[in-house]
C-alpha cells in the first residue's frame, strides 16, 4: 500500500482497545503520524494489529515495519496534565477517542467508577481540547446503548436518549456534555455509534471470540437469558473505514451510525459459530440468567453514512466469523492461557 502524500497527525485515545488498535493500524498503513494513549500498557501483540507481521508496507522496494507511531501509557483519571503536555507537543489535527469504562453488567457493581471515567475525566479532557487552535476534529466514539432498546425498529441518529444501565447513562451524559460544548464553543466534535463490532484481536470476554474459544476447547459457553436479544454485528475493518471517512469529512456537531442492515439473535449467532466449528449447540451452551437492565434490541439505521459518504459494509457475517476463527486458531496456544473473563480496573 502506498503512502499518502500529505500525512496527518492523529491522537488516538484508547489505542489499546480492540477498535482503537485496528484504527491505529489503518492510519499507519496510510502513512499518517499517530500518537496512542491508553491507561494500560500495551497488551500481548496478539491483540495489537499494528504489531502483526503481515501489516507492513513496502518502501523503496524493501519491506519496513511501520515506525511512525508512539505510545504513551497515561490514565485520563489521573494524568490529565501529562496528556495535555503531550497534546501541546504533538499538536494533533485529529483526536479520536475510543476510551471508556466499558461493560454493562459490571457497571451496576461500581457505578461511580463508570461515571468518573466516562463523564468527569472526559469533561476534563474536552475542556483542554476546546482551547487548542490546531485541533480540526474531535471524534467521540460512543455507543447505541444511549438509546436504550430500539424496539420500534431501525432508528436514525438523534439525541433522544433512554439509557437503562449505569454504563449507558454515563455515555449519554458525556454525549450531552459534548453537544453543549459544540453549541457554546463551536467545539469540532463528531459522534459515532457502531453496532456490535467484532473481528481478529478482540478481547476474549466478548461474545464472538469467547464462543469460538469455547467450541474449540470444549469449555461451556454461558448464554444470558437464552440469547433472545437481537443485535447487528459488523466487522472491524468496515467500522475503521467508516470512522476514517467520518473523521476527515464529517461536519462538526453531526452524529453517525455505523451498522450493517442485518440483525440476528445472540442464540442464532452461537448456532452459526457452532456450525463453523462443527460442535453441537446443546453440548457447549449453558443457559444463564439475563443481565440486569439488558436491552432487547440495538438496531441502527446507517443510511446517512451510506448516502453521504458512499460507504458500505463489505465483510458479511459468515466471512467475518471465518476470519476471526482463523485468528483464534492461529493463536490458540496463547489465547488458551489468557483470561477469558472481564477483569475490572478501577
Amino acid at each position: 500500500m502506498s503512502l499518502k502524500i500529505n500525512p496527518k497527525r492523529f491522537l488516538v485515545i484508547g489505542s489499546n482497545s480492540f477498535s482503537g488498535s485496528h484504527f491505529v493500524n489503518q492510519l499507519l498503513l496510510q502513512g499518517n503520524q499517530v500518537c496512542g494513549v491508553s491507561r494500560s500498557t500495551e497488551p500481548d501483540k496478539v491483540f495489537l494489529p499494528y504489531k502483526w507481521k503481515e501489516n507492513i508496507i513496502e518502501i523503496n522496494d524493501s519491506k519496513k515495519s511501520i515506525d511512525n507511531f508512539k505510545f504513551f501509557s497515561l490514565d485520563l483519571n489521573s494524568n490529565i496534565k501529562k496528556i495535555e503536555n503531550l497534546i501541546d507537543e504533538f499538536k494533533p489535527e485529529y483526536v479520536v477517542n475510543f476510551a471508556s469504562q466499558g461493560m454493562v453488567a459490571q457497571s451496576w457493581q461500581n457505578p461511580t467508577h463508570w461515571y468518573q471515567t466516562n463523564v468527569v475525566s472526559q469533561v476534563a479532557l474536552h475542556d483542554v481540547l476546546r482551547k487548542k487552535s490546531f485541533l480540526k476534529k474531535y471524534v467521540h466514539v460512543t455507543t447505541p446503548e444511549v438509546y436504550g432498546s430500539t424496539d420500534e425498529g431501525w432508528i436514525k441518529e438523534s439525541f433522544n436518549f433512554n439509557p437503562t444501565t449505569p454504563y449507558a447513562v454515563s455515555r449519554a451524559a458525556c454525549d450531552m456534555h459534548l453537544l453543549s460544548f459544540f453549541k457554546a464553543y463551536d467545539f469540532p466534535v463528531v459522534f459515532t455509534r457502531a453496532a456490535n463490532v467484532y473481528g481478529p484481536g478482540q478481547q476474549l470476554y466478548r461474545v464472538i471470540p469467547r464462543a469460538l474459544l469455547s467450541t474449540l476447547t470444549g469449555k461451556s459457553f454461558k448464554l444470558n437469558g437464552g440469547g433472545f436479544s437481537k443485535r447487528s454485528f459488523i466487522y472491524i475493518e468496515d467500522v475503521v473505514n467508516a470512522t476514517i471517512d467520518i473523521t476527515l469529512k464529517a461536519e462538526p456537531g453531526s452524529s453517525w451510525h455505523i451498522s450493517t442492515n442485518q440483525a440476528l439473535t445472540i442464540r442464532d449467532l452461537i448456532h452459526k459459530i457452532c456450525t463453523f466449528t462443527a460442535v453441537d449447540f446443546q453440548e457447549i451452551v449453558d443457559i444463564d440468567e439475563e443481565r440486569l437492565g439488558k436491552d432487547q434490541n440495538y438496531l441502527l439505521n446507517s443510511e446517512k453514512l451510506r448516502s453521504i459518504f458512499n460507504w458500505n459494509d463489505k465483510v458479511n457475517l459468515d466471512e467475518g466469523i471465518s476470519r476471526t476463527l482463523n485468528w483464534v486458531k492461529c493463536n490458540l496456544l496463547i489465547l488458551k492461557k489468557l483470561p477469558w473473563k472481564y477483569i475490572h480496573k478501577s
